[in-house]
This record gives C-alpha cells, sequence and structure tokens, in this order.
C-alpha cells in the first residue's frame, strides 16, 4: 500500500495545522509517513498545500501523483487536479465551490456548514475534512480522536471535545453520502510508537540532547522552526534562548556563551550568515567552539524565502577571511539531523572549531517516521577540557589558552578560574593570549590550526552507498535529496542496468580517499544536486580529480523528487 494526500489552500486557512494532524494519525496508525510543504512568504492569501505520502513499506520521499486530494479552495482543484492518479479522488466544500469546477472524479461535502451544525464554529471546518478522510481511507476515527486531544489538551476541555464532534461529522457524512470506492484502503492497525518529526525539531532536540545550554537567533525560514522549538523548551530544558536583535549578535552571543563554558549554537539562512562571517572567522580565529545551522534557500538578497535550494555549499566550506579549520556537515533526514547534530557539538568541542550544519527547506519543513531517537547511541565528548582541578596540578596561572600541542588542540579552560588567566584575542595571539605581530609566532600559530585537520579529517565518515556494487553507473546526492535518490535508484535498476547511489552527509574536511575509492571501477558518475552550477559536482573534481560524466540539477526552488531524477536520467541516456 502506497498512498499520497494533498491538503491545498490559501495561508490563513490552517492548511500547515491541518496536514501535520492528518500525517501524525497516520502515524499513530502503523504506518511509514513522508510529509512536505508548500508555501508561500505571505501571512494571508496565496497558494499553500501540504503533501503527505503514506505506506506499509519504508519510504524517503513524496510522490507527484496524488490519491486524495482535500481541496480547501477551488484553486487546489484548478492546479493539482492534473497530478491525480487514475481512481483518485477531490473532496472539497459543497457549499463554497461552483458546481462549474466540478472535476468527474469528486465528492462535495458541506464542511462549513457541519462544523457550525455540529462543533458551533466554521473554522473546524478543517477538522470536518480530516473526519471525511479517515471514513474514506476506512482508518479508525479513535486514532484522529486521540490525536485531537493532544494537539489540543492545552486549549481547554471544550476545544477537545467540538474538534472531535467535527471530525464525527466528516466521518459519518462520507459513511451515509459515500458510494464509490477509493483504492487502496488502508488495513486497521493498531496505534504505534513510530516518531514523526521534521529536520528544525530534529536538530532542536539533537542540539538539547548535546547538552547545549544556550542559543541565540533572528528568526529567517527555514531555520526559524529550530528557534521555535529550542525556545519552547527552554524552561523545561533548563536552557537559554535569546532572540538576537540581528544575525550579527546572534552569533558572537553563541561565541560568547561558549567561551564561558556552555555548549551553544545559532541557526540562520543564507541572508543572516552573510552577516555572521566575520563572527564567524572570529570563533576560528579564537579557537571557541560553536554550531551554526546554515537553512540553504533560493538567493540571491531574498530570493525565495520559502522555498528550497542547496545553493551554499561553497558558501560553508569557504567563508571567512584567512584560513581556519572547520567541520561542515548535511544530514538527510530528520533522524541524520538529530545524531549529526550531537556530532557537530562533539567535534566542535574537540577541536575547538566551528562546526556548520547545512539544512534546506526541504529537510526543515519535511516530516518523516522513524523509530525513537536513541540516547544510548548519545556519548558527550567535551574534547581537551580542563577542570579546576586539572589547572590547580598544572600551577596557578602557568596556563596558556593557546598552547602548541601535536594535535593543534590547545588544552582548554573558562574563565573565571581561581588557577589560571584565560586570554584569547581577535588579534593574532601569543600562547598566553596576548597581541603579537611576531612574524614567527603568526607562522607558528598558522601552522598549529593547520594541524588540526589532521585529526578532523579522521572524524568523517565514509560515504554511504545504495544499491548493486557492480553497477558501473553512479549517482552521487548530498543533504536533503537521499530520500528522492535512493527511490531513484530502485525505479532504476533493472536485470539490464544497474545503478548505485553514493551519498555525503559529512562533507568537510572533504573525504577525498574514501570517495576516490568507492568511484575507482565507475564508468558514469551523475551528480544530482539542487542548484544551477553543480556545487558538488565541482567539490569533487576539486578534492579528487574526478569529473562527473553529467549533472542533473533542479533549481526552481520545488524540491527533487525519484520522478525528476528518473526521467531526466532516462532522457540523459537516451540522447
Amino acid at each position: 500500500m502506497d498512498f499520497s494526500f494533498l491538503i491545498g489552500g490559501e495561508a490563513g486557512q490552517g492548511i500547515q495545522s491541518t496536514g501535520q494532524i492528518l500525517a501524525k494519525t497516520l502515524a499513530k496508525g502503523g504506518f511509514n509517513v513522508f510529509a512536505s510543504q508548500d508555501f508561500e512568504s505571505r501571512i494571508r492569501g496565496g497558494h499553500n498545500f501540504f503533501r503527505i505520502r503514506a505506506s506499509n513499506k519504508p519510504i524517503h520521499a513524496i510522490s507527484e501523483e496524488i490519491n486524495l486530494i482535500i481541496a480547501l479552495n477551488e484553486e487546489t482543484i484548478t492546479r493539482h487536479k492534473s497530478e491525480l492518479k487514475k481512481n483518485g479522488l477531490i473532496i472539497h466544500d459543497s457549499g463554497e465551490s461552483p458546481r462549474i469546477l466540478h472535476p468527474s472524479p469528486s465528492f462535495w461535502i458541506p464542511f462549513e456548514e457541519l462544523a457550525i451544525k455540529k462543533a458551533g464554529n466554521k473554522i473546524m471546518r478543517n477538522t470536518v475534512a480530516l473526519g471525511a478522510t479517515l471514513c474514506l481511507i476506512k482508518l479508525d476515527l479513535e486514532i484522529l480522536t486521540n490525536v485531537l486531544r493532544r494537539v489540543f489538551a492545552d486549549k481547554g476541555i471544550e476545544v477537545v471535545s467540538k474538534n472531535i464532534q467535527a471530525a464525527l461529522a466528516g466521518f459519518n457524512y462520507v459513511k451515509e453520502h459515500f458510494s464509490g470506492t477509493l483504492n487502496p484502503y488502508f488495513p486497521a492497525k493498531k496505534e504505534s510508537q513510530l516518531m514523526l518529526a521534521n529536520g528544525a525539531e530534529s536538530v532542536a532536540l539533537g542540539a538539547l540532547a548535546s547538552d547545549c545550554k544556550f542559543m541565540s537567533g533572528y528568526p529567517m525560514t527555514p531555520s526559524s522552526g529550530i528557534l521555535h522549538y529550542f525556545a519552547g523548551k527552554s524552561v523545561d530544558m533548563n536552557v537559554v534562548f535569546e532572540h538576537a536583535e540581528d544575525e550579527i549578535a546572534a552569533l558572537n552571543m553563541a561565541i560568547g556563551a561558549s567561551y564561558a563554558g556552555a555548549r551553544a549554537m545559532t541557526a540562520t539562512s543564507g541572508g543572516g550568515f552573510s552577516l555572521m562571517v566575520e563572527a564567524l572567522s572570529l570563533a576560528g580565529m579564537t579557537e571557541t567552539p560553536v554550531v551554526i545551522v546554515l537553512g540553504q534557500r533560493p538567493g540571491p538578497a531574498t530570493g525565495l524565502p520559502t522555498r528550497t535550494e542547496q545553493s551554499e555549499l561553497d558558501f560553508a566550506i569557504y567563508a571567512g577571511h584567512g584560513f581556519f579549520p572547520r567541520a561542515v556537515f548535511a544530514p538527510s533526514t530528520p533522524e541524520e539531523c538529530f545524531y549529526l547534530t550531537v556530532k557537530a557539538f562533539n567535534i566542535a568541542d574537540k577541536y575547538q572549531i566551528p562546526v556548520i550544519v547545512l539544512t534546506d527547506q526541504l529537510l526543515a519543513d519535511s516530516y518523516s517516521t522513524s523509530s525513537a531517537f536513541d540516547p544510548a547511541k548519545i556519548e558527550i565528548d567535551r574534547g581537551e577540557f580542563l577542570s579546576k582541578s586539572d589547572l590547580g596540578a598544572i600551577g596557578k596561572y602557568t596556563y596558556q589558552r593557546h598552547q602548541y600541542t601535536s594535535s593543534g588542540v590547545s588544552p582548554r579552560a573558562i574563565p573565571g578560574n581561581p588557577y589560571a588567566l584565560v586570554v584569547t584575542d581577535s588579534d593574532e595571539h601569543t600562547q598566553a593570549g596576548h597581541i603579537t605581530e611576531s612574524a614567527e609566532t603568526r607562522t607558528k600559530m598558522v601552522q598549529k590550526r593547520l594541524k588540526k585537520l589532521k585529526g578532523l579529517r579522521k572524524e568523517i565518515e565514509v560515504p554511504r552507498g545504495y544499491g548493486p556494487k557492480e553497477a558501473s553507473t553512479v549517482l552521487i546526492s548530498w543533504g536533503s535529496t537521499y530520500g528522492a535518490m535512493r527511490e531513484a535508484v530502485d525505479a532504476l535498476n533493472t536485470p539490464k542496468e544497474k545503478v548505485r547511489m553514493i551519498h555525503l552527509s559529512e562533507i568537510w574536511p572533504f573525504p577525498r580517499e574514501s570517495l576516490a575509492q568507492q568511484l575507482k571501477e565507475t564508468k558514469e558518475i551523475v551528480v544530482i544536486e539542487s542548484n544551477a552550477t553543480g556545487q558538488m559536482a565541482h567539490l569533487i573534481k576539486a578534492e579528487t580529480g574526478i569529473s562527473a560524466t553529467k549533472s542533473i540539477l533542479k533549481f526552481d526552488g520545488r524540491p527533487i523528487t525519484s520522478t525528476y531524477i528518473t526521467r531526466n536520467f532516462l532522457e540523459e541516456a537516451e540522447n
């Protein structure tokens, strides 16, 4: 069973919350879920829609074909009826739309009328639609009512009760009036313990699990969700969230908190990261660990602020003046967002560097099911972090913050210790942290920072492969394109044609040796990415000397799908 829904309407009609509730209901029903949002950068009006794909088998991306369209306005029908599968169905409010637009595969339900009659408020028309949907797919209504209880619990018993009444009204209306068929039906299942989360929530959870104690940020899509989630948990988790006046202040605050000993992070998008670059170099010079989440979106300037793109890979790797080591990660799923964020904090502390976690709108705002994140897999590594007793053993006031070491990593202490004076500076400095213009010291300090790369390279995981190892054609992806690529590989593999994929999530320092080894016997290399210039393909060439045979690129702000990959791959093969 593999079934796709689309909920469409205007901004302000509750498309996001309706989609989230349906996705949670399907996940609680025991189904694997992948859901993505498409919305315009406006508070009211414009066309928004929420896609949900559910299956009894693992799924990794959205589908371009829809089984059921839940239309909360006429525009949704006009825009999306061509995406409807054969034997698919559109449901719409019969009291709102003229029958001129009435397409044949449709069922008209008085959403608003039922909401007013049964729940006393037309705003609950969306909940009526959800109840109707569950009846159409023959899923137990109790699963939805349990989700409604949890979602609206903080709004009181009356709101919960009215939403349940609205859902029941939609369910019963379909039960009494719908005589068609909608296949496949969802088999009845008991409530499952699958976790449903998006990338933004998972990054925030990873930070909290990593003992991050301070976060500062200025809201900027698609990273705002990280800020909202972290701020919402600040009281319960005893952490500090600071809504900064701008992105410059946000990173400088995080650096200050880290200098004082707290694990700290910030999150932004390309425009905000542009403002942070000077502070990024400050973290590099002062060897202060900090985690920065860079949520990519189409640019330049404001670009498409609520759309997706992978166009800031080069920016993340090379931003800053002068050389300083850094790590760049690009998680592929919400689950990987959690675990790679944990690793980002450990790497930042261990090597005393900034670590950049690259996401994008697709990853940040898409929901998918997974097993619950496992706290037992988490290990906190603060690196060369000296305690008071350590410093006491060293000897009073002999501590040097930027001491030369064979690894390039200096033992780290925090200010306020009675046994050590902790000094650093944004200018080049001595081992003790004092400003210097000595040519000899400058050379040694640059070499000290360079030494970190040797250890850092060993931390980068080998790019993971999927598909038959004997395949002579390899598709390469990175970040959020993983799911679509994986499904494309499954679709492209035939008895005659063997295709595999290699995916990169830990990108910098670049895993040049391991990737070159994996591509050793490859005849054709196709790099798939969501940008106009093939940034990953260029990086592979620069780091390994291996050129891609071709690239499949998408840069219209919409996510890459498995259908898009297979279609373009086959068209290229025919030419």
